[in-house]
């Protein structure tokens, strides 16, 4: 059982820090140093570094499985350089690199310039009045200049290009000592790449900077609206009182927000993204030696320049415990947290190992005792190490009846047994293992390869001792561990209380008067043209073959086996699928909730979970409205006693009273906590309503007197009954086909003839007859719309346009939404507008559109975007781009591994026997805007529309939104069931 740990890491996605080999230790990797590059050895990712003659690194590691690469490149500059009197410099500098050069992005860079630098001058002067007439003048010259400006100004040409190129996940993030910049490109399309990212970084101008410091603004509102965000800032602020971890965010104050400098941008800019401050990282498939040829080609000529050396502010020692309070309209959590020394120190290398002992989601303290022990709701720990300081984070969210200060008490209670070596001696070794499975897992990824990279220049380690993290793990023994614990987690620290209530001290950034920018979305710069004109060799696309490349084998009893060999390393993950979830039985994810708090006749709840970490394996299990999962996943040296575990598990589990009532008490708490969460509340009940309306499965629920009434018998009776129901299993592993099937009749627990699955509840989409407003009232500075028009049934025909639609309207940062709603006019942070398609043939397609904006620019959010739904914009340039990138990411896309069961078993629920992505290949040459423009007619122009609304009441205005159709104010109730 894996109890969710909580990993903080705003780089990457949330993978394990260290790599495994078969076993033993490892001696320090050996550098060699050829007269190009710098490779490791064993180093699994096969890395090579380079470094240019101006400083620039370049990290290479190839990896051939999809012709595609993941591209990053990082500037060693973030947050912390920001100037004090200037916060959120870096992450302003970020969304400006998305907006062009003198080469790109402009029509007439020789007539726009003059602007630019009216521009410019007038933000000068803006930053220093203090008259709220004056300024609001002021604001209006510069609203004015902008405007003309626009003219020469074309919004969107670098999404343009990558996209024309098949890029996906185009992307680019800020956080305290790094600013970087993401694709994930075609491997034909490399050199085009390094061409327009060469001349993204030569000479970036800030155009189109006022509608881009809206977007900015609502980014911060967002951030005022999160409790999350509100809590982890206090947090920092608590740990590093001096430090510009704490005392400088992202996003910057609101003072320094409304007083921009475009001056002190460039000069930024100047300082920090030059050549020897800088790294390019690729994984995937190449010619590492073409590539770098090509690099050095591309930036060679970048000049180097010194970079102000960074001073680290020394924070005095915690002496004493700091308590802070946050308050917002979320569930209750809090943090508890300790502060040490940065990356490479013998402090971060040791809180990692009290991190994982504490825990590690399924054999730590806080996993058997808390967690699993159900004596708070959830908890976890964390890491968060940075160059110049670290921390160790633990939270918690408390439990029905418990205050925030009695989950505080629990947490420390698990310090303290750290602290006494109160944890089994085979612990310490377990967690090394553990994070090697989690290195392997990484490095499957391109995306994990980059991170890694990343990491290393950002905090100037060396290769070798980013491939030899683990190994540095291995010389501490429990009695380092224990006295390292002793000596350093005391009074020292951090709490941050996050209490429901009505935060009265949250301001917000209050929308200014702006005129819309055009966006020229029909014009192109010559260097587009050149960059979309440049000759590649062809990708062919690679369909899957079910038949050939899926091993299924049926068993006697009827039972499907499907597999797909690991060729890569000695993973398996093995799943038990069963077509059956809460739609058939409501009591079945309950039951399958109830599984892991419990034990057999053999072993207690905690031992067994403790048996399954000795030898590297874990088990989850999950139970949605349609389908139950049990999956088991580890080494497959360790499979068969895995399995044999897991099946003793299910066969042999033993009855809980106290941990039945438990659970029952924390699912009403979750209940409620869900009910103070918008993001559950509008994307989970309010579009599960807007879809069904009152008869909703999101309702379809045990009510609170059935879930009382549960017997611990009659649930593991469930459990051990499973099994024999109809059900089939998919692996991704090492194994043959004929190996699996063997250990499954030897070790798979079934009936002879299995049993038919419970019939399922039916639910009825509603029909748009007209369009209605649905309203949701919660404290918050933002308004969210969610609009939904229902359409036909599940129609593979119309795959085809509805991609090439939601590439060139509503999916992308180049596509019309996005260029009208925030690039033009302002209007929201975060927009889109999708045809969505059913993951099951008797469910239907539905237009929606999504809508997040400050409450006071709801009018015109709305009328914009149903403006757009209604009159699309025709551009036959943008039809013919998204067209090419459509195209692109098919021919380069490569299904792999345990994807491949997954890609069949979502087109078995459509009623599909082979790979729909065909289809869209053949389909989208053929394509005219005419054709686009048809569907547009026949599938979105003038729908109706369940408009789903979430905001404060008070803030809403309700007179617009009356506009589109009668208002109902639900309540909570209502779209919940409870």
């Amino acid at each position: 059982m894996r109890t969710k740990k909580f990993n903080l890491n705003f780089f990457a996605l949330a993978f394990a820090v260290l790599f495994i080999s078969a076993c033993g230790d490892k001696k320090t990797p050996k550098v060699e140093v050829s007269k190009a590059y710098e490779t490791v050895e064993n180093d699994p990712t096969n890395t090579r570094i380079y470094t240019l003659d101006n400083g620039l690194k370049v990290y290479l590691s190839v990896n051939n499985e999809a012709p595609r690469v993941q591209t990053s490149i990082a500037v060693r500059a973030g947050s912390k350089n920001d100037p004090a009197t200037a916060t959120g410099l870096a992450h302003y500098l970020e969304h400006m690199l998305f907006k062009g050069t003198d080469k790109y992005g402009t029509l007439d860079f020789s007539k726009e310039e003059p602007m630019l630098i009216e521009i410019d001058s007038l933000y000068e002067v803006y930053r220093g009045l203090t008259d709220p007439a004056a300024r609001k003048a002021m604001y209006a010259r510069i609203d004015s200049v902008s405007q003309v400006a626009s003219s020469f100004a074309i919004a969107n040409e670098y999404d343009k290009m990558v996209s024309e190129m098949g890029a996906k996940g185009t992307n680019a993030y800020t956080s305290q000592e790094r600013t970087v910049y993401i694709n994930d490109i075609p491997t034909n399309q490399l050199e085009k790449w390094l061409t327009v990212e060469a001349e993204r970084f030569r000479n970036p101008q800030m155009r189109l900077f006022h509608t881009e410091l809206e977007a900015v603004y609502e980014e911060k509102n967002r951030s005022l609206d999160s409790d999350f965000s509100k809590a982890f800032t206090a947090l920092m602020d608590g740990l590093y009182p001096t430090h510009q971890y704490g005392q400088q965010t992202t996003i910057g104050t609101i003072e320094h927000l409304k007083n921009p400098s475009l001056t002190e941008i460039k000069k930024y800019f100047n300082t920090y993204y030059v050549p020897n401050n800088m790294a390019i990282c690729l994984a995937g498939d190449f010619d590492a030696d073409k590539v770098f040829e090509m690099i050095k080609a591309k930036f060679g000529a970048f000049e180097s320049k010194e970079v102000p050396e960074f001073t680290v502010a020394k924070e005095v020692p915690i002496t004493a415990p700091i308590i802070k309070e946050v308050v917002g309209p979320d569930a209750e959590f809090m943090y508890l947290a300790y502060r040490f020394d940065g990356v490479g120190s013998k402090e971060a290398e040791l809180i990692q190992l009290c991190d994982m002992i504490l825990a590690n989601r399924t054999a730590g303290l806080i996993d058997l005792n808390l967690n699993q022990q159900q004596k708070v709701l959830g908890a976890s720990s964390f890491t968060y190490i940075l160059s110049d300081y670290s921390a160790h984070m633990l939270n918690a969210n408390p439990k029905q009846g418990q205050t925030l200060e009695e989950a505080k008490d629990l947490l420390l209670a698990q310090i303290d047994s750290l602290k006494a070596g109160a944890f089994p001696d085979w612990l310490p070794t377990a967690v090394i293992n553990d994070l090697k499975l989690g290195r392997i897992r990484q490095l499957e990824y391109n995306r994990g390869r980059t991170s890694m990279m990343i990491d290393a220049f950002i905090q100037k380690r060396d290769w070798a001792d980013q491939v030899n993290d683990i190994d540095v793990l291995k010389k501490y023994s429990k009695e380092d561990i224990v006295n390292f614990a002793k000596e350093n987690y005391g009074d020292n620290y951090v709490v941050v209380y996050k209490r429901t209530g009505k935060d009265e001290s949250v301001a917000e950034v209050e929308k200014p008067a702006i005129t819309p920018v055009q966006v020229n979305r029909e014009d192109a710069s010559p260097f587009l043209t050149e960059i979309t004109g440049m000759a590649f060799d062809d990708i062919q696309p690679l369909f899957l073959d079910y038949k050939a490349d899926i091993n299924e084998t049926a068993l006697e009893n009827g039972m499907i086996v499907r597999s797909i060999k690991n060729k890569t390393n000695e993973l398996f993950t093995m799943y038990y699928v069963f077509d059956m979830g809460n739609n058939n039985d409501k009591k079945m994810s309950v039951a399958i909730e109830y599984l892991p708090f419990l034990g057999t006749s053999k072993y207690s709840p905690s031992e067994i979970q403790q048996e399954f970490y000795k030898i590297g394996c874990e088990f989850n299990v999950f139970s949605s409205d349609d389908r139950t999962y049990v999956t088991l996943s580890g080494l497959d040296e360790n499979f068969e006693a895995g399995m044999k575990l897991f099946e003793h598990l299910l066969a042999d589990a033993k009855p809980e009273e106290e941990a039945l009532k438990s659970m029952v008490s924390n699912i009403e708490k979750e209940r409620t906590d869900a009910k103070l969460n918008k993001g559950n509340i509008l994307f989970g009940a309010m579009a599960s309503f807007g879809k069904y309306g009152e008869k909703s499965p999101y309702k379809n629920i045990l009510t609170s007197e059935e879930l009382s009434s549960l017997k611990a018998d009659d649930l593991t009776a469930m459990i051990r009954d499973l099994t024999n129901f109809e059900h089939r299993v998919l692996y991704y592993g090492p194994k043959s086909q004929e190996e699996l099937v063997e250990d499954l009749k030897a070790n798979h627990k079934m009936a002879e003839s299995m049993k038919a699955l419970p019939e399922s509840v039916k639910f009825v989409e509603q029909e748009n007859e007209k369009t209605k407003v649905y309203v949701v009232d919660y404290d918050m500075k933002q308004a969210e719309i969610y609009m939904l028009s229902k359409k036909e049934l599940y129609n593979p025909k119309t795959v085809a346009a509805a991609a090439i639609y939601n590439e060139y309207f509503g999916g992308g940062m180049g596509s019309i939404v996005f260029q009208e709603m925030r690039e033009s006019k302002a209007l929201a942070y975060s927009v889109y507008s999708v045809y969505q398609t059913p993951g099951e043939k008797d469910k239907s397609h539905y237009a929606m559109a999504y809508i997040g904006t400050q409450a006071d620019k709801l009018k015109e959010a709305m009328a914009g975007m149903v403006d757009l739904l209604n009159n699309m914009p025709e551009s036959e340039k943008s039809f013919e781009l998204a067209k090419k990138a459509a195209l692109e990411k098919i021919r380069t896309e490569r299904i792999t591994k345990a994807s491949i069961l997954w890609n069949y078993e979502s087109a078995l629920k459509r009623g599909l026997d082979y790979d729909i992505r065909k289809d869209v290949y053949d389909a989208v040459p053929n394509m005219t805007m005419a054709d686009l423009k048809a569907f547009h007619e026949q599938y979105i122009k003038n729908g109706n529309y369940n408009i789903m609304v979430i905001g404060k009441k008070d803030g809403l205005d309700m007179a617009a939104l009356k506009s589109y159709g009668p208002v109902q104010e639900l309540s909570l109730k209502q779209v919940f069931g409870y």
